[in-house]
């Protein structure tokens, strides 16, 4: 019997989910500086390093060459494109604006269920950062600014945001002890100010957050020494 139109087995959901699993670390890597500009990303050493069949690898890079992040040159493979200051800066500009929009929306429409929705979440985030547990206060931190970004009801740019928030490292902030009890904080100041229907409140503590995220990453790029 044929498989319904659109339907997909599990063996095909896996091997893309584990295609955008190699994407999002290969990108993470690109963002922090751990893959150096102009060097070359191998099938076979990749695979290796991530313990992955060179499939998934080859599926990842060719996403990231539709995203600029690499391009192929025949007979050499994968190199990755250089990253400028300016495009950080870029990357960042294009969500903070996103984001103000979302964060206009949902100071307006959120509901109570939403907030105490936002209220749990934030607790987690903070049991993670007592526990130490970076892989947990990414979990957090992606799951409060989901609930969020949705609460205003325009899913459609919602949607956009979720994709240009790929191009984040979260594992470089979620490492930091300073940045996630920073991160705590300031979104018990942005439910309070949703409590009050603080619209200014509510869009300068979003904005905070990525002008923050944005001076973090590029003073360790620059530690790292990606632009000397």
């Amino acid at each position: 019997m044929n498989a319904p139109v659109g339907s997909r087995s599990p063996g095909v959901l896996r091997r893309e989910q584990l295609s955008d699993e190699v994407a999002a670390r290969l990108r993470s890597d690109i963002m922090t500086g751990v893959l150096r500009p102009d060097t070359f990303i191998r099938l076979d050493e990749t695979a290796a390093r991530l313990g992955v069949s060179i499939t998934p690898v080859r599926e990842a890079l060719r996403t990231l060459r539709g995203e600029g992040m690499v391009e192929l040159e025949p007979h050499r493979g994968h190199r990755v494109v250089p990253l400028t200051r300016g495009d950080i800066e870029d990357i960042f500009w294009l969500q903070s604006t996103i984001a103000r929009e979302l964060a206009v929306a949902a100071a307006h429409r959120i509901t109570d269920g939403q907030i105490q929705e936002l209220e749990y979440l934030n607790e987690e985030m903070s049991d993670a950062v007592a526990r130490s547990d970076p892989d947990g206060i990414a979990r957090c931190e992606f799951a409060f600014h989901r609930a969020f970004n949705r609460a205003g009801g325009r899913i459609k740019l919602a949607w956009f945001l979720l994709h240009a928030a790929r191009y984040l490292p979260p594992q470089l902030f979620a490492t930091d002890p300073a940045w996630g009890a920073a991160a705590v904080a300031c979104h018990t100041k942005l439910i309070e100010a949703l409590r009050r229907r603080d619209v200014d409140a509510v869009v300068t503590l979003t904005e905070e957050q990525f002008s923050d995220g944005l001076a973090r990453l590029l003073a360790w790029l620059e530690q790292a020494g990606l632009w000397t």
